[in-house]
């Protein structure tokens, strides 16, 4: 098992695409396709984000993760985690979030209990309290000592891009044809 950042645009488009359609359920509307145009034409663009795989022995992807810099450029934080189906690793997303936090200044957001475990489990060990009752878990690595000095994480409007679709048929049409081709493309091995 190995780490893989996904550098090649076609691959990181494929790979984007699957992991949209992992998180958001493949019947899910126009979300999946609001935050693939938003990573891709903001976050790549700025180099503020990745996407990244957990791949088996066979060079398989069997997790995807997407990772966005924080404001001040030194944390990262997974903003996406999907598991794909493997019958060779157990538990790939947490096996890729454990790997992540190893060699990153990682930050990973906790909605409930059950989310908590997993990335405890995963070696995320300094959990700070966040609004509205997320847990917000920082690895080793990670600067921040605390609420005050950790930074924001990047994101993109996903209603703005909604409406830009509205604007703009070419733009929507564009995106909507790069992200079902990431989908029939999504690679066999990286």
């Amino acid at each position: 098992m190995r780490v893989v950042n996904i550098n090649n645009e076609a691959q990181r488009e494929a790979c984007l695409a699957r992991l949209c359609a992992e998180v958001y359920g493949h019947q899910a509307g126009i979300a999946p396709l609001a935050t693939f145009a938003g990573v891709l034409g903001v976050l790549v663009k700025q180099e503020a984000a990745r996407v990244v795989a957990l791949v088996d022995g066979q060079s398989r992807p069997v997790a995807l993760a997407l990772l966005v810099l924080d404001e001040a450029g030194v944390g990262m934080t997974v903003m996406q985690l999907a598991e794909l189906a493997s019958d060779s690793v157990e538990a790939p997303a947490q096996r890729l979030v454990g790997e992540l936090a190893l060699r990153a200044p990682l930050r990973v957001d906790a909605l409930n209990e059950i989310q908590e475990a997993r990335f405890r489990q995963a070696g995320i060990t300094r959990w700070l309290q966040g609004k509205q009752g997320v847990r917000i878990g920082l690895s080793a690595k990670h600067p921040a000592s605390g609420l005050d000095d950790l930074p924001r994480t990047l994101t993109v409007d996903e209603g703005s891009i909604v409406q830009s679709f509205k604007r703009d048929r070419a733009q929507f049409d564009d995106y909507k044809q790069r992200f079902v081709r990431g989908l029939e493309r999504f690679p066999a091995s990286l």
